[in-house]
């Protein structure tokens, strides 16, 4: 009985710690209009984190990504690359010194992820220079 409530222990804190990071699929949110925009699934390979857009959710959107400047123009939205190189910052929960695209505009802003609530939400802030957007992504699993 005792090893059995040391591995739920021990499960359940895995879990809690697998919770706070970005890792997983995402739901994000226009940080304008508040409509849900697309599915990215974000995966770790060797500390860095790459994101590739799963599933498009707006109906108006665009199926190729016309606006890129680099290999990705002309490549089919589902399953873009968006975001690239991010890497956790040391001793916090936060990872930079990526890269994300936006794809309906084909400007490639400097990343920083911050999961909060309980790892249910992420914030994720692109810049350009001293100028920044953020939206809200929500765990979808």
């Amino acid at each position: 009985m005792k090893k059995l409530l040391t591995f739920v222990v021990a499960a359940a804190a895995g879990v809690a710690i697998a919770q706070t990071s970005p890792v997983g699929l995402w739901r994000s949110v226009d940080d304008k209009t508040g409509e849900a925009k697309a599915e990215i699934r974000i995966v770790e390979n060797a500390g860095v984190l790459t994101g590739r857009i799963e599933k498009a959710l707006r109906k108006d959107a665009k199926p190729t990504c016309e606006e890129c400047k680099d290999e990705r123009k002309g490549q089919a939205i589902q399953g873009l690359e968006i975001i690239r190189g991010a890497k956790k910052a040391e001793g916090q929960d936060v990872w930079e010194q990526g890269k994300i695209l936006d794809p309906e505009n084909g400007k490639e802003y400097t990343l920083k992820l911050a999961p909060f609530d309980g790892g249910q939400k992420l914030q994720v802030r692109g810049f350009i220079g001293p100028f920044y957007r953020t939206q809200t992504w929500v765990r979808v699993q």
